[in-house]
Order: C-alpha cells, then sequence, then structure tokens
C-alpha cells in the first residue's frame, strides 16, 4: 500500500520499527566494528569518540544527534513537509535515547562482516522511516530535500559526501576503520536503491484491449498522465492501443497488479528510465 493511504498509526508504527532498528544497528554492528556511518548518526560518534580521547568524558551521543538533527529538521519544515519533518523528529529522538540507553553488545567479531550486514540493516532500517514519510535524519533530511528539487534519487550524491567525513575520521583514528566505515555506508545506500523507489523512474509500454479502463487505474493511483497509440497486432491483425507512460518506482507494483486485474491478457513492458526532462508530476511530502 502507498504511504499516502497509510493512516497515521501505521506511519508512527514503521517509525518505530525503523528507529528502534537504527539504535539496534548502532549498538551491536557500529560499536562492536568501531565504524563510523555516514550523516549526522556518523559525526555525532566521532565528536563522541574525540571527546573521550582528547577530553577525557564521554558526552552522550543523543547530545549531538539531537542538536544536528533540530538544524535540519527546520529546514525541512519550512521546505519539505511538517509532518515529515515531526515524524522524522520522532524517529531521530527514538534513536538517540534509545543508543545512550542501550548496551553495546556484539554479533560478529569480522569487522567486515560488520560493515556489510550492518550497512544493509541500516538501510532497511531507513527505508522503514522512509516509506512512512519521515527519515531517520542526519543526511537522510538533505537527499529528501535534493530529491524533492531535483526528481532525481540524491544518495549516491550523498554517499559522496560521508566518503569525504569519513576520510576525516580516517586521518583522526585510523584508515582501516574509516574503509570499513565506506563499505558499510554503500552497503546502505545499496540496500536503500531497493527498497524505496520513489525518487526512481520506470517507464510503462502496456498493449491493450481495454486502455480507458487501463488509464483510470494510472490516472487513480499516480494521478500521471499518459499517451495513447492505436495500432495493430501484426500477429493476429487485430487493432490494438498501446499506453506509455511514465511513473515513480514505488507505483509500479500496484499499478501492473490492477492492470492485470482489468486486463489479465495486457502485455506490460516495464522500462528503467535513467534520465527525464519535461513535466513529471510527484506527490508532496506533507
Amino acid at each position: 500500500m502507498p504511504s499516502r493511504q497509510r493512516p497515521l498509526w501505521q506511519r508512527a508504527l514503521l517509525i518505530l520499527a525503523g528507529s528502534v532498528l537504527y539504535a539496534l544497528v548502532i549498538v551491536s554492528f557500529v560499536r562492536s566494528a568501531g565504524l563510523f556511518p555516514g550523516g549526522f548518526t556518523g559525526l555525532s560518534l566521532l565528536i563522541q569518540e574525540t571527546c573521550q580521547r582528547y577530553l577525557g568524558f564521554r558526552p552522550p551521543y543523543s547530545l549531538f544527534s539531537l542538536s544536528l538533527n533540530f538544524v535540519a529538521a527546520a529546514l525541512c519544515f519550512r521546505y519539505i513537509g511538517k509532518r515529515f519533518a515531526l515524524f522524522s523528529i520522532l524517529a531521530v529522538t527514538i534513536t538517540s535515547v534509545l543508543t545512550d540507553v542501550l548496551p553495546t553488545f556484539t554479533l560478529a567479531a569480522d569487522p567486515l562482516l560488520n560493515s556489510v550486514f550492518g550497512g544493509l540493516v541500516n538501510g532497511l532500517a531507513s527505508s522503514l522511516c522512509l516509506q512512512a514519510d519521515a527519515s531517520t535524519g542526519g543526511t537522510d533530511f538533505i537527499s529528501i530535500y535534493l530529491a524533492e528539487k531535483s526528481g532525481r534519487d540524491a544518495f549516491n550524491i550523498i554517499l559522496a559526501g560521508n566518503v569525504i567525513m569519513l576520510s576525516a575520521a580516517g586521518v583522526l583514528f585510523g584508515w582501516e576503520r574509516a574503509l570499513y566505515s565506506m563499505i558499510f555506508q554503500f552497503c546502505t545506500t545499496q540496500a536503500l536503491h531497493t527498497l524505496f523507489r520513489r525518487y526512481q523512474h520506470r517507464t510503462l509500454w502496456i498493449v491493450t484491449d481495454k486502455p480507458d479502463e487501463v488509464y483510470a487505474i494510472i490516472r487513480d493511483v499516480t494521478h500521471h498522465g499518459a499517451t495513447l497509440f492505436n495500432g495493430t497486432g501484426l500477429y493476429m491483425k487485430q487493432p490494438r492501443s498501446m499506453i506509455y507512460t511514465v511513473l515513480s518506482g514505488d507505483d509500479i507494483r500496484r499499478v501492473v497488479h490492477d492492470v492485470r486485474e482489468v486486463d489479465p491478457h495486457a502485455f506490460i513492458n516495464t522500462q528503467r528510465t535513467d534520465s527525464l526532462t519535461g513535466r513529471f508530476y510527484r506527490r508532496p511530502q506533507d
């Protein structure tokens, strides 16, 4: 079910699940391997460890995490959406408090295993919040802002920015930890690309005998337009209709399912769209 149809209680449950999972990633995979995740999470851990090493005390993680994220959330409140910002602050608060409260535990001693599987689980945690129209904070705020403005997936841009921050961590605490942290962040980004597709585009070519009913589905589910081509099926020499449209990646599954319900014999070709110019409707964040 698309997030625009989810009631508030379902969104809250997704955010709670994502936040708890995110905190568990930090106290298990991240701390066990001494990793520095990207974004404000990694920056908060970096400041925390710097204070412990050079100043002799370890301030709470939530002090830095909440301070950094409140500034970003204020910008999101103005430029992206009020509920998006408020739900994101809820996610950040839950994660920050749990990170300070939960004890550190180890699932695997190998830092490579922690980097790979920690990154994958971290991507899952972030995607749960994103599916609820919220974020886990940090550079996710920036990613969503850039994606809303450009209409394109911006997570790879943020990955490049995180690599710069992790390079600073390498200078301070050793390059081995920094390089493992880059693997962690890469796995997180790839998991997000797989699980969260709102800013990816897909082209649909649908050959059908029921063009009006098929377009009604596209219009009602996605609010997108479409183009109708009339032609002849060369095998049976029968007149056929073909509908062309471009949709967001997270709408494809439902549209294809509903088209199959209306016309089981429809021929549907789905293509990845790497570049798109022109008007393209995108549901605004609430």
